[in-house]
């Protein structure tokens, strides 16, 4: 199911406690050319799909990415993008933006999404995965 563009922007903006519709559209048009730029195949289309039509071309023709981000890397590539962005302010709009975008995609296409990106999206993403056993006892 598409989101509506007006419930995509209200969600980010409150999410990212945005001042204006504009500061949240600013923050989501960054995000998402960048997340694009990581997403390949049927994911990506479906992904495309299920956001407000004016977001879905930002995602299905992405920035060239020469490598996968870290999740600290994505973070610091999202504040060089936003005008006065700091990456502490970045990781806010980061989250605010991957977190309504996972909640539009739902678990079943997220998960698949997640295993194209490097570890540590989930918890940008608002769904960090629980420790698997061995990571909890400390075994690798």
């Amino acid at each position: 199911m598409t989101l509506e563009a007006k419930t995509f922007l209200t969600r980010v903006q409150e999410r990212g406690t945005y001042n204006t519709p504009q500061e949240a559209d600013r923050a989501a048009r960054v995000v998402l050319a960048l997340l694009g730029a990581h997403l390949v195949g049927e994911e990506r289309a479906q992904l495309a799909a299920r956001l407000p039509e004016n977001y879905a071309p930002i995602l299905l023709n992405p920035l060239q990415a020469a490598e996968p981000l870290s999740p600290e890397r994505f973070v610091r590539a999202t504040a060089a993008w936003i005008e006065g962005a700091t990456e502490e302010t970045a990781k806010w709009d980061v989250g605010a933006v991957l977190s309504t975008t996972a909640d539009a995609a739902g678990e079943d296409l997220m998960s698949r999404i997640l295993l194209q990106l490097p570890p540590g999206y989930d918890e940008l993403c608002g769904h960090p995965r629980p420790a698997s056993p061995l990571q909890e006892t400390g075994h690798p």
